[in-house]
């Protein structure tokens, strides 16, 4: 948060900071029997990639945070290849007013604990005052990487949140899902929040954004456009995506990509249940006696 003193008893906030961390994800609601590569990891190219769900109901109460805070600026950082940038561009069409793409060779493999290091040297460059994310992504489900971020921010975090009770430049009030209920809580900011799939879900694009941000880009997509667009560019800076990599926020490559995680996946095995030839069977003993032979050789029971 940047702040003006213009006299020896009065400041003006001029920006307060909002970050979301967003994510590009397979739509794994529609995994197919070539889902899986040989060597047991996911192969992208048969999977529509969409914006992970919970990072969307993240979204959606950063927007409700920025509504109710004067000159709030909202950002989205997102990690992945080029085409993340996808994400950055939904983002703006809803409401954010720019966005980072984190983009490198050297993220590569990386675990939870790899990708939040990446991240959270993205955020420290940042500085916000306040970083949404979801509680998970669909892809991996394992809810670690929001709180490995605020823990090597040394920030307070809430998590599993569902509603944004209230908010103002030095604190937020939030109402969190619990396994049995829900709770409220209170915390001074900065501070990190991961959202619930129960929080209210996002907002639709809006047609004024989309016009407006339809020809935003990162500078490696400016590359492959067939159209030129150093003129529009020029006058239109708030449509440049800015694409950091390693270097650009001082990440250490031994926490990256592969060498900086500790975890290893051993073994996969692709299961895709398929249909098969279907028999009836009726409720006399010989039938009964039957289905479960079966049963039992195709090692189902037993």
């Amino acid at each position: 948060m940047q702040i003006i003193q213009i006299s020896n008893s009065k400041k003006i906030i001029m920006s307060f900071k909002i970050i979301v961390l967003a994510k590009q994800v397979p739509d794994t609601r529609n995994v197919g029997k070539d889902a899986m590569k040989e060597d047991g990891t996911i192969n992208r190219s048969v999977l529509p990639a969409i914006f992970n769900p919970d990072d969307l109901n993240a979204f959606e109460m950063a927007l409700e945070a920025k509504s109710r805070i004067p000159n709030a600026e909202l950002n989205v950082i997102t990690m992945g290849p080029p085409r993340a940038a996808s994400i950055i561009r939904e983002s703006m069409y809803r409401g954010a007013d720019n966005g980072y793409l984190l983009t490198d060779a050297k993220f590569a493999g990386s675990d939870t604990l790899a990708t939040s290091y990446a991240l959270y040297k993205a955020v420290e460059k940042c500085k916000p005052d306040l970083i949404f994310c979801g509680v998970q992504a669909i892809d991996g489900d394992t809810a670690q990487v929001g709180p490995q971020i605020a823990e090597k921010l040394q920030l307070p975090q809430i998590t599993y949140a569902e509603k944004l009770e209230s908010i103002d430049t030095q604190k937020i009030r939030i109402k969190r899902r619990l396994e049995h209920g829900v709770e409220t809580v209170e915390t001074l900011l900065p501070a990190l929040v991961t959202v619930h799939s129960s929080a209210a879900p996002c907002r639709s694009r809006n047609a004024k954004f989309l016009m407006k941000y339809k020809h935003a880009r990162t500078a490696s997509e400016l590359q492959d456009e067939t159209r030129n667009y150093t003129e529009l560019y020029s006058k239109r800076p708030d449509l440049q995506i800015e694409e950091w990599n390693a270097d650009t926020v001082h990440a250490d490559v031994a926490y990256l990509g592969l060498a900086g995680s500790p975890t290893k996946v051993k073994k996969i095995d692709n299961v895709v249940l398929t249909q098969k030839d279907s028999k009836v069977f009726t409720h006399s003993d010989a039938d009964v006696e039957q289905l479960v032979v079966e049963l039992l050789e195709s090692r189902v029971i037993g």
